[in-house]
């Protein structure tokens, strides 16, 4: 798992429109990435759309949001549409960039394990370095603490 100060992997994929986005693309920005397990789902929906909700001060911050699950593109853009989320969602469906930063593991829900996205966020600094992580976080405190952390 990449940690704080170290440089963030870069990854490459489809986001909703099946356009290829890289997380290099957006060096000299902040960027908030989250990731999430199933998109539409309440605990997912409650983070979205307070990233949503604090897009205005996160734009402020020159940052931007990145969301990524293992749903496929059209999923995501059903609820990006719905949602009227500003920002992209992206694809990881064989979880290869989830595993890659450690988010993929474990889980367990009325007594049964499986496998699944550990919510997280990380906010990358303008040089692709790891400035703050948030794993196994809730959805509020998520939105809450990458407000707080960009505000500075």
């Amino acid at each position: 798992m990449p940690a704080v100060g170290e440089k963030a992997p870069d990854f490459e994929l489809k986001n909703q429109n099946g356009s290829t986005v890289r997380l290099s693309d957006f060096r000299g920005k902040k960027v908030v990435l989250f990731v999430f397990p199933k998109a539409g789902t309440s605990g997912c929906t409650a983070q979205a759309c307070g990233l949503r909700d604090q897009f205005p001060q996160i734009e402020a911050a020159n940052a931007v949001v990145l969301g990524i699950s293992p749903d496929p593109p059209d999923a995501l853009l059903r609820w990006k549409e719905k949602e009227n989320l500003p920002y992209d969602l992206l694809s990881d469906p064989d979880h290869a960039v989830l595993e890659a930063w450690g988010v993929w593991g474990e889980k367990s829900m009325y007594g049964k394990k499986y496998m699944g996205v550990i919510r997280s966020h990380w906010v990358i600094d303008e040089d692709g370095v790891i400035a703050d992580a948030q794993i196994k976080v809730s959805p509020a405190t998520s939105v809450e603490r990458a407000a707080e952390f960009l505000a500075g």
